[in-house]
């Protein structure tokens, strides 16, 4: 069964820091971008990140440029998502997916999907 598994979540101060990962099974990354997107209730999924398959070309949203960083370790079949200097507007179910295109440009271009993993950002 292929599968995507985000873990990493849970609830942090303003400012603080958290690392998502994005686990597979029953497939290799290798050859596969990942891109990670947040979800609030009501509102659309939108892009955060995407990591190329090599890992040699990242891009991010605006809004979490400069805080977040993509990475990947390969061997280990997992996806990093490293949140530094987090805001409460961060909070947000943060998903990861797969595809063989390279960062496609849209959501729905995703082939595999996790099942999220909730992110807070509260005092």
């Amino acid at each position: 069964q292929l599968q995507l598994v985000e873990s990493g979540g849970g609830l942090v101060q303003p400012g603080g820091s958290l690392r998502l990962s994005c686990a597979a099974s029953g497939f290799t990354l290798d050859y596969y971008a990942i891109g990670w997107f947040r979800q609030t209730p009501g509102k659309e999924r939108e892009g955060v990140s995407c990591i190329s398959s090599s890992g040699g070309s990242t891009n991010y949203a605006d809004s979490v440029k400069g805080r977040f960083t993509a990475s990947r370790d390969n061997a280990r079949n997992t996806v990093y998502l490293q949140m530094n200097s987090l805001k409460p507007e961060d909070t947000a179910v943060y998903y990861c997916a797969a595809d063989l295109n390279e960062c496609p440009p849209s959501t729905a271009d995703f082939e595999f999907w996790g099942q999220g993993t909730q992110v807070t950002v509260s005092s």
